[in-house]
């Protein structure tokens, strides 16, 4: 007779860091809303509270699968930290006016509306990130923490076109990404629907 492995415990390292990333975000939206566009110490600290939050992304994930500790609550919460990391830090942007808010808008309703179908059809398993995904939460991570991190104070206004472009890319990302997986959660369900009419 087999033994069935034991399966991994929610409450891991993996799973931790996943929880402590979610709590940076209060965090470092306190500090530059409290800094109000003035690009001192508070605004510096919020970029690097969300560079770290957003770099260990990888870190929580990895571990997970190094240690057999990879469960369903990490990978539901994992897109969800970085949807709320990317959520408060746009929501921030636009609220000291350095992000156009549609732009906030359009990235939040592609986010939210994907985790809410996760959520849906979670009985069915968790649908994990996919290629186009992961591209797009890298590209939101660098253009945000540029974004964040006042780096024009000591280069020069050169900066902010190099912040721009970037967003513009995550955000071309974000729409496409969101589209693509749309369009594969249509066709999945199409394909369950005949399998079960057979």
């Amino acid at each position: 007779m087999t033994d069935t492995p034991a399966r991994p415990s929610n409450w891991n390292l993996p799973n931790t860091i996943t929880i402590v990333r979610i709590l940076f975000a209060p965090a470092f939206l306190w500090l530059l809303l409290a800094d109000a566009g003035h690009d001192g110490p508070a605004r510096w600290w919020a970029g690097v509270l969300f560079a770290v939050g957003i770099a260990t992304d990888g870190v929580d994930g990895w571990l997970a699968r190094r240690n057999g500790q990879v469960t369903e609550l990490g990978k539901l919460l994992d897109p969800i930290a970085d949807k709320i990391l990317t959520g408060a830090a746009l929501v921030g942007l636009s609220i000291v006016g350095e992000l156009w808010w549609w732009v906030t808008i359009v990235i939040l309703v592609r986010e939210i509306g994907i985790t809410v179908y996760r959520f849906v059809v979670i009985r069915d398993g968790v649908i994990p990130a996919s290629r186009g995904g992961k591209l797009k939460t890298v590209f939101q991570g660098v253009a945000i923490t540029l974004a964040l991190l006042p780096f024009w104070v000591p280069l020069g206004d050169w900066v902010h076109w190099v912040n721009w472009v970037l967003m513009a890319i995550a955000l071309v990302l974000t729409v496409v990404s969101g589209l693509d997986y749309a369009w594969n959660a249509i066709r999945l369900h199409r394909e369950k629907g005949e399998r079960a009419d057979v």
